[in-house]
């Protein structure tokens, strides 16, 4: 057997071990660095050399392969610290990192010099859910997607504030002349305590433009779960679809039970998967409820990697009008999260001067950075 076919085998009994360094792999990526997927296949390749027994080669291996400048040593660092629970380089114990994995080494062979079919599996540092979190939604098995959905019990949204007209009794703030003259006049006219107000706040309305077009396809159902998530919340939301046509699936979404929601949603769109019309459909939303007031002073969401068959001229001249009622305008695209990325699509390019948050919307925990961007408009 060729030394390629027995790592090969071997590369089954841990795939857990992949997993886990892949994984670091991509925290590292979140975290800032450079890591494609050259990188990571070299880091693994070096791993395997080295020994995955030896947490100081593992260490190593990852700032020789992943790391490209001497800032990305430091992140590389303060990621393998919390991701393995290790220590940084410089220390003197790596002692946490050797009791969470097993000693097994990427070449399937036992201490004996022996391959056997018992090796044990190295044991995860963090957890499947954790690894999950920061995976391509677009790249996930029919079983992690059913692990995805559970995740999304876990986002709790909250809805952007923004002040009211009425006042409140506070501490401290503006003088209130009236209750204080009030109060006055109940002394007759001994002179009191100063009654001070301000402005009480209210939740900010949240409109979700979701592409459903083919190019989105991978993505549209974990947006929608991730719209009934907000419908079902206390933030005030408003949901469309984009595709040939625009679509207001509001209603559908308001089903506490996630499952009937999407069927019902998915059943209210006739455009799934179709073509790509988002400078009508934007140019619809506006004329007929954006405008009137639904967009007015909203923080508005637009999920779509940006591909329009119309001209990409007629798209950013309908994001600037949406921008001129809206309050904040966020566009987040799938393939923001990937490495590499540029935004080089003709829609793209038209719409960013008029958008304030151009943020990724390809996992977990990108919909989880997308919730605090939204609760910090």
């Amino acid at each position: 057997m060729s030394i390629a076919q027995h790592r090969l085998d071997a590369a089954e009994h841990v795939r857990g071990a992949d997993e886990v360094l892949l994984g670091f792999a991509r925290a590292l990526r979140a975290a800032g660095v450079n890591v494609t997927a050259d990188r990571e296949r070299t880091y693994l390749e070096a791993v395997a050399a080295a020994g995955l027994e030896d947490p100081a080669a593992v260490y190593h291996a990852g700032r020789g392969t992943l790391c490209g400048s001497p800032a990305d040593l430091e992140r590389h660092d303060l990621v393998f610290a919390e991701w393995f629970g290790g220590t940084r380089a410089g220390t003197k114990a790596r002692e946490p990192l050797r009791r969470q994995m097993s000693q097994a080494d990427l070449t399937g062979e036992d201490a004996s010099g022996q391959g056997g079919d018992d090796t044990e599996v190295v044991k995860a540092a963090a957890s499947s859910t954790e690894v999950l979190r920061h995976r391509d939604v677009a790249e996930l098995s029919r079983a992690e997607r059913e692990e995805l959905l559970r995740l999304f019990g876990s986002l709790r949204p909250r809805a952007p504030r923004r002040r009211a007209h009425r006042h409140e009794r506070a501490r401290r703030g503006q003088v209130d002349a009236r209750a204080t003259l009030r109060a006055t006049l109940r002394r007759m006219g001994e002179p009191g305590e100063v009654a001070w107000r301000r402005r009480t706040t209210r939740p900010r309305r949240v409109v979700l433009l979701i592409d459903v077009s083919g190019s989105m396809s991978a993505y549209a159902d974990a947006l929608v779960r991730l719209a009934h998530t907000y419908g079902v919340s206390d933030v005030p939301t408003e949901v469309f679809t984009l595709g040939t046509r625009l679509t207001h699936i509001t209603r559908p979404l308001l089903q506490r039970d996630p499952d009937r929601a999407i069927v019902a949603a998915g059943a209210a769109v006739p455009d799934w998967s179709g073509g790509t019309r988002l400078a009508e459909g934007l140019k619809v939303f506006l004329d007929r409820w954006g405008r009137r007031g639904m967009a007015r002073g909203a923080v508005v969401v637009i999920f779509s990697d940006g591909w329009e068959r119309d001209q990409p001229e007629a798209l950013g001249e309908q994001v600037r009008r949406l921008a001129q009622v809206a309050h904040r305008v966020v566009w987040a695209n799938p393939h923001r999260g990937r490495t590499g990325y540029e935004p080089v699509q003709g829609g793209i390019m038209a719409v960013l001067p008029h958008v304030d948050d151009f943020v990724a919307g390809h996992s977990m925990a990108a919909f989880e950075q997308l919730t605090e961007v939204v609760a910090r408009a």
